[in-house]
């Protein structure tokens, strides 16, 4: 047994029956199916019975060759992926399904024992969806799964989303702050709407082009620069250019905290 395994199992012990929560929202016939990759199968256990305890389906792998053959005929819905898996590691398979347009769309929590701030960086700009660092609460790591897949599951549009004072309606695609209209290209719209409707979470430049531009056309992601220039410039007018924050190492995020 390696150490992360025993640490893990001796901060966290497997309780004697399920204590978390089961999602109302599910019933067992559709809740999601969760891909294990993780080489000890000591921290699989872990997971496994956290997970089946909510009443997920878990599936399991103990390495990046596994994993794939095991996705030929499974179609899992999330995938906590270990970083430092033996041969392949982790973060070149997160790269390989972020590339592959059959499992580009199925998100990715990155589990790892590298905490620090560039290593969490790194993840993300792989493709991950979130990262959390071990040892882990299973508690933790359920709620952030729970999490991934509120924002992977498509959602109804949203008419009217108001931030901070800034109000976008997509029925009339119109912007205004306190009643005064603000002029927002067509571009610029669709991209003030996504990040409105998907606020403090930060996106990356990738991601932000898949969703607004579309994955079939080709634009350098620089683009995605410029056109947050001309946002912010015509928020600038009303005092809310503010509210479309730099985070940096990562991309852009919409929000009306500081």
């Amino acid at each position: 047994m390696t150490l992360g395994s025993e640490i893990l199992r001796t901060a966290y012990p497997p309780p004697r029956s399920p204590t978390f929560p089961r999602r109302p929202s599910r019933t067992l016939s559709t809740m999601a199916t969760i891909l294990i990759i993780d080489d000890e199968p000591d921290i699989r256990e872990v997971i496994r019975f956290a997970l089946e305890g909510t009443g997920f389906r878990v599936l399991e792998a103990g390495h990046a060759d596994e994993a794939r053959k095991l996705m030929q005929s499974e179609e899992p819905d999330l995938i906590l992926l270990d970083w430092m898996l033996p041969g392949r590691s982790g973060l070149e398979l997160a790269q390989q399904l972020k590339q592959n347009p059959k499992s580009r769309a199925i998100p990715i929590i990155m589990v790892s024992a590298r905490g620090e701030e560039e290593d969490r960086i790194r993840g993300l700009e792989t493709g991950a969806d979130d990262y959390i660092a071990k040892p882990f609460s299973p508690r933790e790591m359920v709620a952030r799964v729970n999490a991934v897949l509120r924002r992977s599951r498509p959602e109804e549009p949203t008419d009217q989303i108001e931030i901070g004072g800034l109000r976008i309606d997509n029925v009339s695609h119109r912007v205004t702050a306190a009643g005064q209209r603000v002029d927002v290209a067509p571009t610029e719209f669709r991209l003030l709407h996504f990040l409105m409707s998907h606020a403090e979470r930060a996106f990356t430049r990738s991601q932000l082009l898949d969703q607004v531009w579309g994955e079939q056309i080709y634009v350098e992601e620089r683009t995605v620069d410029v056109h947050v220039r001309r946002l912010r410039k015509a928020l600038e007018e009303t005092g809310h250019d503010n509210l479309l924050q730099t985070v940096r190492g990562v991309g852009y995020r919409f929000s009306d905290k500081p």
